[in-house]
């Protein structure tokens, strides 16, 4: 496991489909879920097409209606998370929208202090590999590289490795960000022994 499968470990809780191009879901499940018509879902879509374009291409299929005497094929969109999160955000509100846009918000929020949290805790083991904090570390040694474990050396990147398995064990304890600090500083856990009152 690394740091960012700690803090990362799970996705948008509406994301249950799977093909090459990752997590999706359709148009049509997102209309189910929102309690809307499919055909306002894919109205949003097309208002929005531009905009949502930016997270990746939509994508879309012909999907023949189950009618006796045959009719033009319907077509579901693909929808990223980025995209899904956004047209719930944008939905109309009924029961069923309010409760997945209080989802949606959830897991923003929740994404971003895992976000912090992550880059907090890989700062330390850069630190302590290097002396330098991930900024530092690609001003002074490459600025274009995205991201900071690429312009460590191989021994550097196996110290960072090392460290990064601990520090995942220290989480897993349930330590502290101030502990886990003093820890990778050669400090030592300082356990109180709880003692009964006689």
């Amino acid at each position: 496991m690394t740091l960012e499968e700690y803090f990362y470990p799970g996705n948008f809780p509406i994301m249950k489909r799977k093909n090459k191009h990752g997590l999706y879901i359709t148009s049509q499940d997102l209309a189910e879920l929102l309690g809307i018509k499919h055909r306002s879902v894919k109205r949003s879509i097309l208002e929005n097409k531009e905009l949502l374009n930016k997270y990746r291409p939509l994508r879309s299929y012909g999907k023949s209606r189950k009618y006796k005497h045959g009719g033009a094929p319907e077509f579901v969109y693909y929808l990223t998370e980025e995209q899904a999160i956004f047209l719930i955000l944008n939905a109309r509100s009924t029961k069923k929208s309010l409760k997945l846009k209080e989802m949606a918000i959830d897991y923003i929020f929740k994404t971003r202090e895992a976000v912090n949290s992550y880059n907090h805790i890989s700062n330390l083991l850069y630190k302590a590999v290097t002396g330098m904090n991930a900024k530092q570390l690609k001003k002074t040694r490459n600025p274009k590289v995205k991201a900071s474990l690429d312009v460590l050396t191989s021994e550097e990147q196996e110290q960072y490795k090392q460290l990064e398995t601990r520090v995942i064990g220290y989480l897993l304890a349930q330590m502290t960000f101030d502990q886990i600090k003093a820890m990778l500083n050669g400090g030592t856990l300082q356990v109180t022994e709880w003692r009964e009152a006689k």
